[in-house]
């Protein structure tokens, strides 16, 4: 059982910029982080396992950077040059499955409770 964490939302302007953050209660294979605005799916944003493989979804890359403190077990993702099509909730989600680092939600048993990002124009 891992527990997660979110904090590190809030509003800014278009251009802006966040740091999301996610304390897990441990560090498993697999840490990813989806968002979900309104009225849509939700979206795998970016993952990481635990040998460091990264990666981002096309409409972030460059723009969204994950980083890892392994003695907190804190995941963090750095969120810049923000767009108003980026407000979302968004979710750090985590998998101990050797093998499933992807960006299907349905293959993460562990969620937070979610944090908002609202990005004005």
């Amino acid at each position: 059982q891992v527990q997660l964490v979110e904090s590190g939302g809030g509003s800014v302007q278009s251009g802006g910029s966040l740091r999301l953050s996610c304390s897990a209660s441990a560090l498993p294979y697999c840490m990813a982080w989806f968002r979900q605005a309104p009225g849509k799916g939700r979206e795998g944003v970016a993952t990481i396992t635990d040998y460091d493989t990264r990666t981002y979804v096309d409409s972030v890359k460059g723009r969204f950077t994950l980083s890892l403190d392994n003695a907190k077990n804190t995941l963090y993702l750095t969120l810049s040059s923000l767009k108003p099509e980026d407000t979302a909730i968004y979710y750090c989600a985590a998998t101990s499955r050797v093998g499933t680092c992807e960006f299907s939600a349905d293959r993460y048993p562990y969620w937070g409770q979610g944090t908002q990002v609202t990005v004005s124009s």
